[in-house]
């Protein structure tokens, strides 16, 4: 039997754009001679759809848009991810097509991801098909995980999926399938989501797994791909993970970050995007990330020295523009700032430089980006990262504006790695003063982010515990780390949700994004 695994990049509510990519690859498969073609979990939809799967007119279009696909199937067999509306509410489905007509439509028993709680109900679960002499479990979304005793008569589970991308769960995610096909004894065909959809990356990385728990096939990852797997034919375990490494994680990273920023743009029909450079190596990674998934010819710059701007850190973000070859200004704030503080005498006047000064300075600079959306179209990219947003060193209205996150959901240390891999692949881009130098906001003289921090990589490692693992700070301390340092960690983190919940979007690139796996109540007395 030989099977087409169609692995492609959808996009939500564009019913007729993805049956018609359904279509093309369906006539791609007759071409390769496949018995079958898979397509994955709400294909025709797009996901994550959210409110979109409680309408009936929604709905109604992927149902004719299904009779379509069907109409293209004769003389080969389809499977067809799609939401379904049934007496009990929008189940997530998987349409058995055959010779044209379809047969059966297997609903998802497991509604598991947040995105999807109250949009879809459970269904009945997974079912039983006979195809080409072959008796195979048609499996939709994370029920693949609760599986167990199947017929032992099935000799296949075709698994119709559209999980996302998280840093550390591919490895997870096949072992658990190695696992499953050989504890069941079958073989296992995963059709995987690829793109960015949102604040979501769909990695793809579609596979074959046979019944010894040898991954046999192994499709691309952040690409759309295409194959056909002849379950008759010899087939050699693939040797080498596209994720076993470190160096694989941090590549996988970056891949992922560039492909929702290109797809976040492309799908909301954005060209342009802007972003301050600082000289520091949060805007620097954004920036190289964005000239890469845009092109240089659409990124634009704008460099806002203060008084207390170092002269090496516009040097430095000068220098990187340069290098991209992305257009960029020097446009100083120093001017602005100080009518900004005269007109506030009233107010400030007498009192200490504190946060209120430093604020200012952020928001002058957002108020300049937000300028150049306007008049020209340049998209405001943010420059956060995931440290920061935990511990709540960011300025409402400042630093923490944009249209669209694309870091803040790595870490700082992270931060450092992608940069680092930037400049093997790509001839070192960014400037070596911006890898080496202390990490600084320079709001005022000679600041520095260790006048109130231990170094980044302590801050980072308590906070995955925290954040990732769900540790306690007992269970941190007992570690080895100071009770101090974890106590004001812990602090920080607890007192600005208030932040977070005024975030701009975030591409959500951990296992633990903030607002959705770690989402806390706004008022929250409970110190865990």
């Amino acid at each position: 039997m030989k099977i087409a695994l169609a692995q492609l990049n959808y996009t939500t509510g564009d019913i007729q754009g993805n049956a018609s990519k359904i279509v093309g690859a369906v006539e791609k498969a007759k071409d390769a001679h496949a018995d079958l073609v898979v397509f994955a979990e709400q294909a025709v939809s797009g996901t994550p759809a959210f409110d979109l799967l409680r309408k009936t007119t929604f709905i109604e279009l992927c149902d004719e848009a299904l009779e379509d696909i069907a109409s293209h199937c004769k003389g080969i067999a389809a499977i067809v991810g799609l939401p379904i509306l049934t007496n009990e509410g929008t189940i997530s489905a998987a349409a058995v097509v055959v010779d044209g007509k379809v047969v059966r439509c297997v609903g998802k028993q497991f509604i598991s991801a947040r995105r999807e709680m109250g949009y879809l109900v459970p269904s009945k679960g997974y079912e039983y098909v006979e195809m080409c002499g072959h008796r195979m479990a048609v499996v939709v979304g994370d029920d693949l995980s609760h599986i167990h005793d199947m017929d032992r008569e099935a000799d296949m589970i075709i698994s119709v999926n559209s999980r996302r991308y998280g840093k550390d769960v591919l490895a997870y995610r096949y072992d658990s399938f190695r696992k499953t096909a050989f504890v069941e004894g079958k073989t296992l065909v995963f059709i995987n989501n690829v793109g960015g959809s949102g604040e979501i990356v769909y990695d793809g990385t579609s596979c074959v797994v046979d019944k010894s728990g040898d991954i046999t096939l192994m499709m691309k990852s952040f690409e759309e791909d295409f194959a056909v797997y002849d379950t008759d034919a010899p087939h050699m375990a693939v040797e080498t993970m596209p994720y076993s490494t470190c160096n694989d994680h941090t590549r996988m990273l970056y891949r992922a970050a560039c492909l929702g920023l290109k797809d976040y743009f492309a799908k909301s029909g954005y060209t342009k995007a802007s972003i301050g450079l600082s000289g520091g190596i949060d805007s620097a990674v954004v920036a190289c990330i964005a000239a890469d998934a845009l092109g240089r010819e659409n990124v634009r710059a704008l460099l806002m020295p203060s008084q207390f701007s170092s002269d090496h850190s516009v040097e430095d973000a000068k220098e990187l523009a340069e290098n991209l070859g992305i257009q960029y200004s020097v446009l100083p704030i120093t001017e602005v700032y100080r009518s900004i503080m005269d007109t506030l005498k009233p107010i400030t006047g007498g009192t200490k430089f504190d946060s209120t000064e430093e604020n200012i300075q952020s928001r002058i600079r957002t108020v300049m980006l937000m300028a150049l959306q306007n008049k020209s179209g340049y998209i405001l990219l943010n420059s956060s990262n995931k440290s920061e947003n935990a511990l709540g060193l960011c300025t409402l209205y400042g630093d923490t504006a944009g249209a669209f996150s694309v870091t803040g959901d790595i870490y700082k240390t992270e931060m450092y790695a992608v940069a680092r891999y930037i400049n093997r692949e790509f001839n070192d881009v960014i400037p070596e003063n911006i890898l080496t130098k202390e990490p600084s906001s320079e709001l005022h003289p000679n600041q520095k982010d260790s006048d109130i921090l231990p170094p980044y990589d302590v801050v980072d490692a308590i906070l995955e515990r925290m954040i990732e693992e769900g540790q306690h700070r007992e269970e941190i301390i007992n570690a080895g780390f100071d009770s101090d340092v974890v106590e004001k960690i812990h602090s920080m983190i607890m007192r600005n949700e208030k932040k977070r919940y005024q975030f701009p979007p975030v591409l959500r690139l951990s296992s633990c994004a903030f607002k959705h796996e770690r989402l806390m109540p706004l008022i929250n007395k409970y110190g865990y």
